[in-house]
């Protein structure tokens, strides 16, 4: 079933006068071939037009659409030969966040990613796509035997934000998250990671450590969500559009601010509209970054990573 957003709506009436007329000349064995070709050079403009001005609040729609693709969507596309770990070894294996080995274009690889639900029975096993403590726990034990056997690691990013649950908390969720920057910024292996869809503060942030930080084109990266924001600023979460625009989140705002080094292209009207495009545009950036950072040392790479960190933040007194 088609899901269309509201300001897709001027998109979909073309769209669907050109089904009408495709059917009408099957049916009746007529030939409106011109108004059809006319019709679809329309809604690619229009297409055109709506998707190159969209407003920071209306990415965050597109990148919330229950179809956009996920991590294993994305991995099950990009790499060979996966490999699912499970489990922290300490408490219980978390299905919010996978990871494993596999290999790009032959490459071995580990890859590590928040994954989300389709459904609602998914998104109840996944805890749609947000990572309690154990998660973090998993992820770091991955990414450290990618570490032992030399392995470049890739992390994929799409995730409200850590699950805020008093279990959560109980079992050290600030803590997982705070072990996993600190040692994702010693990993003395390429760290490549990728913003696909919600970046959500630090439950985002506990997988984005790396030396290069890409994100697709209609992916969002912040601090707070702008509902948690606006309910915190103006106590309405009705507020929420104008808390995304003053988060700068978008990918575009990002790159200028230097928090991320690259955005990814999505194909017209969003991911969700060509698995494959969006696929086969990561996984160029993915190989073009990496294919870079394996000529640098381990040492280099964490002296590298150390100063883009601390390069971040720019302020003016006044």
């Amino acid at each position: 079933m088609s899901i269309y957003l509201e300001f897709e709506k001027p998109i979909v009436e073309l769209e669907r006068k050109i089904e009408e007329l495709e059917k009408f000349t099957d049916s009746e064995e007529m030939n409106l071939a011109g108004e059809i070709g006319e019709l679809r050079k329309k809604a690619e403009k229009l297409k055109k037009e709506i998707f190159s001005n969209l407003t920071p609040w209306q990415r965050i729609k597109l990148v919330r659409h229950p179809h956009r693709p996920y991590t294993l969507d994305y991995i099950n596309l990009t790499m060979d030969d996966f490999q699912e770990l499970h489990g922290d070894r300490s408490f219980s294996d978390d299905k919010a966040i996978v990871g494993g080995m596999a290999k790009l274009d032959g490459r071995p690889i580990v890859v590590v990613g928040h994954q989300k639900g389709r459904d609602t029975k998914e998104n109840l096993k996944r805890n749609f796509g947000m990572p309690h403590p154990e998660g973090y726990r998993k992820s770091l034990r991955i990414m450290e035997l990618g570490e032992k056997f030399g392995l470049p690691i890739i992390t994929f990013i799409d995730t409200p934000g850590a699950y805020p649950g008093i279990g959560a908390e109980e079992r050290g969720q600030a803590g997982a998250i705070a072990e996993n920057l600190r040692e994702m910024s010693h990993l003395k292996v390429p760290l490549v990671s990728l913003v696909i869809g919600e970046g959500g503060s630090g439950g985002a942030l506990g997988l984005g450590v790396g030396d290069r930080i890409l994100m697709l084109e209609n992916a969002v990266y912040s601090v707070i969500s702008p509902e948690g924001c606006a309910a915190i600023l103006w106590k309405e979460r009705s507020k929420a559009p104008e808390a995304a625009k003053a988060l700068n989140l978008t990918a575009q705002n990002l790159l200028g601010l230097e928090i991320i080094d690259e955005v990814i292209p999505e194909p017209l009207g969003g991911a969700h509209r060509n698995y494959e495009e969006s696929a086969s545009n990561i996984k160029k950036s993915l190989k073009r970054n990496l294919e870079e950072l394996t000529k640098l040392s381990g040492r280099e790479l964490v002296e590298r990573r150390y100063n883009k960190y601390r390069k971040m933040g720019k302020f003016l007194e006044s």
